[in-house]
């Protein structure tokens, strides 16, 4: 079996814990060789000052290649590109560009009167500079606010063409999900590497939770499962059904896998492991 390229998603601390916690998953996985890492934005881009700290803390001290969330909630254009322009000068050219979720209390998102009013107008105006390598989502199941795949699929085109050069999608369960939508796209003519979000899951309710929340349909099969494997078996099951995955992923022609770590590397390491994929050496922090 072909090893994969990796990459993986942290999210910025709130608290001195959670620091150590980044920290901490960031020495473990560093090792492995990531292409980049990716730090998110809170929902309503409520850790806005965070992930910039997280980020540029990531490519100076910890020499990882780190491709910043940036979205187009409560921020003027002038805003929201002058922290484009924050990230250059400290030496970061990799944004996911993304619209963002609403903010706490709202039903939907409304454009800031002077921002941006989508991911497309986001991402031609990064693009714009010249300077940047563009990263977007993908959805391959519908958008919570889409009518189909077809018009996730339209969407989509629509950021490569503004240019974005790669997209990672939301996790699923079921590899032929993403195939399929895999190929609807290149159908509709999106060359660009559709990366599978993978999702290892470190607890089945939270998971659940998550699925519901982004519009991800949770088969049958996974519910039985862990309902019969229980508290006691959840772990080996969860690892057991993340390594099939990414098999099959692999199998299926995919060369690239993005990883959800939720700032925990033990079990994103055994499924490395298990996949093939080594420490490349010793980690050394940047001085």
């Amino acid at each position: 079996m072909t090893t994969p390229a990796i990459s993986f998603e942290f999210f910025p601390p709130r608290n001195l814990d959670q620091s150590f916690r980044l920290w901490e998953t960031a020495r473990a996985l560093a090792p492995l060789g990531p292409d980049f890492v990716s730090v998110t934005y809170g929902a309503g881009g409520t850790t806005r000052q965070l992930t910039h700290e997280a980020v540029t803390a990531l490519a100076s001290h910890y020499g990882l290649n780190v491709a910043a969330h940036l979205t187009c909630v409560d921020a003027t254009r002038e805003e929201t590109l002058q922290i484009v322009q924050d990230y250059a000068a400290a030496g970061v050219h990799e944004i996911v560009a993304l619209r963002g979720d609403a903010p706490q209390g709202q039903d939907r998102f409304t454009p800031h009167p002077e921002g941006f009013a989508n991911s497309v107008e986001l991402i031609e105006a990064i693009a714009a500079r010249g300077d940047m390598t563009i990263r977007c989502g993908a959805y391959p199941e519908p958008h919570p606010e889409s009518s189909d795949t077809a018009a996730d699929v339209a969407w989509l085109k629509r950021k490569v063409d503004a240019g974005a050069t790669s997209a990672m999608t939301q996790f699923f369960f079921d590899a032929e999900t993403y195939f399929r939508f895999r190929d609807a796209c290149r159908a509709a003519g999106i060359e660009a590497p559709i990366i599978p979000g993978i999702l290892p899951i470190q607890s089945w309710a939270g998971t659940r939770r998550f699925a519901e929340r982004c519009g991800t349909s949770v088969p049958q099969w996974a519910e039985d499962a862990f309902a019969a494997a229980g508290k006691e078996g959840e772990a080996q099951l969860a690892l057991d059904v993340c390594v099939k995955l990414c098999e099959r992923m692999v199998e299926g022609g995919v060369d690239k896998l993005h990883f959800y770590t939720l700032n925990k590397p033990e079990l994103v390491l055994k499924v490395c492991a298990a996949l093939g994929i080594e420490p490349k050496g010793e980690f050394s922090r940047v001085a």
